[in-house]
């Protein structure tokens, strides 16, 4: 039977060019000569740290056009507050991966909903969509595609 899966991956060596394209950004502009800005990469957590807010945001804006260009989705970044430690400020940035079970949720209700000849699972972290035709599968792929989500999706395992 065919089916497919739908998942939330990011490329653990794509998240690392990216960061550090945006740390080359940084080190090369004027407004951050002899500045102690600088980003940490562990797994799927970037911390940024910096001298001021501004800066922060400066290497926030950096980061958020070097993901794209390394065919990450921006809308899986979590970030969080600002925090001060001493003379510097830093911020937590969570890189989120895999299908929430409040989103996994909104998918099998939408593919109900749209009264397609396929069947949704909620498999851990992603959904596995199955039906008899090749066709439903696709017009299913091209209706999740149209709807917006919070998080970016792939469509993975294609099988017939």
């Amino acid at each position: 039977m065919p089916s497919f899966d739908v998942v939330s991956e990011v490329d653990k060596h794509a998240l690392t060019n990216a960061v550090d394209q945006a740390s080359k950004v940084i080190t090369s502009r004027y407004d951050f000569k002899g500045v102690d800005a600088k980003f940490d990469r562990k797994e799927y957590e970037i911390t940024v740290t910096a001298d001021t807010e501004y800066q922060l945001d400066a290497m926030l804006d950096a980061l958020r056009t070097a993901l794209p260009k390394n065919g990450i989705g921006v809308s899986c970044l979590e970030i969080k507050k600002i925090q001060t430690a001493g003379k510097q400020v830093k911020r937590d940035i969570v890189v989120r991966t895999g299908v929430e079970t409040e989103l996994a949720k909104k998918i099998v209700k939408m593919t109900k909903d749209q009264k397609l000849k396929v069947q949704a699972a909620i498999q851990g972290d992603q959904v596995r969509i199955t039906g008899k035709k090749r066709d439903d599968l696709q017009e299913c792929i091209a209706m999740l595609r149209a709807a917006e989500f919070e998080m970016p999706l792939q469509y993975i395992n294609f099988r017939d």
